[in-house]
């Protein structure tokens, strides 16, 4: 598949989903946009921006990786992720807690990385790196601050340029990128753009994101030294299956481009 015929594709796509949909797609052959800077709720997808802030702590020799975190009971919340469930008087590395931010979208993790930050100072850090529309404003399973108007919100070209700038080493030097991208290659979730890829393949690093009417995905594909970086938001859905679908179809189309070009 050419890259024009991928294009039309795509945005065909986009546009016959019942929700709203923003997409940010980088090859080497161009772009593929469609409200690409609309604002939405960023639902996980903001913790690729968190891993790559607490990063940059780390590498500045600001946050110690190897230090342990006490999981109290107080801070163990719902929805994704495993530390909910484990025992309680449980220690666990800032690593650690990173890995399972992302992999598993751990929000006990990534409350705990917001603790030990602080949410203004990834604010700063966010700004900082050049999310320009990327904006955390409340904790993993608030769903008080969400009543009351307060989310987390990105964009599809926030996400692509994070993980684009990431491979391209602009963020972080080489220790810590290659961590970033070997915990975003070790996700568990990969049931929306590369629910059809043969991963023998292509290699895929990815997070995806989801609430109730939202299903997100950002990713980078790689595959005989090509790389596509490429995020997905819908929001508005009344049938969570639609979100998946159109996200599923546009990652197929990445994948046919990517290997039978």
């Amino acid at each position: 598949m050419d890259f024009h015929t991928l294009k039309a594709e795509i945005l065909t796509l986009a546009s016959c989903c019942e929700g709203r949909v923003a997409v940010y797609i980088h090859t080497e052959d161009g772009f593929i946009e469609k409200d690409a800077d609309a604002i939405f709720s960023s639902a996980s997808l903001i913790k690729v921006p968190i891993l790559l802030a607490g990063l940059s702590q780390a590498e500045k020799g600001l946050l110690q990786l190897e230090e342990e975190v006490e999981v109290a009971s107080s801070a163990r919340v719902g929805g994704s992720g495993v530390l909910q469930a484990m025992a309680r008087d449980l220690k666990i590395k800032v690593t650690d807690l990173m890995t399972l931010m992302i992999i598993v979208s751990d929000n006990t993790a990534t409350n705990l990385i917001i603790e030990l930050l602080g949410i203004e100072k990834i604010n700063q850090l966010f700004k900082d790196m050049g999310f320009n529309n990327t904006s955390l404003n409340r904790k993993m399973m608030d769903f008080d601050a969400l009543k009351n108007g307060i989310d987390n919100t990105t964009t599809a070209r926030d996400m692509v340029y994070g993980i684009k700038a990431l491979t391209e080493q602009k963020l972080l030097s080489g220790k810590y990128t290659e961590k970033a991208l070997f915990i975003l290659e070790n996700q568990q979730f990969k049931n929306k753009l590369a629910n059809t890829i043969d991963e023998e393949k292509v290699m895929v690093a990815n997070k995806t994101g989801e609430l109730p009417g939202i299903e997100h995905d950002c990713a980078i594909f790689t595959h005989k030294g090509k790389t596509v970086c490429a995020a997905v938001l819908v929001d508005g859905l009344q049938n969570q299956a639609a979100g998946k679908e159109v996200l599923s179809a546009i990652g197929s189309r990445i994948n046919q481009y990517m290997t039978h070009k």
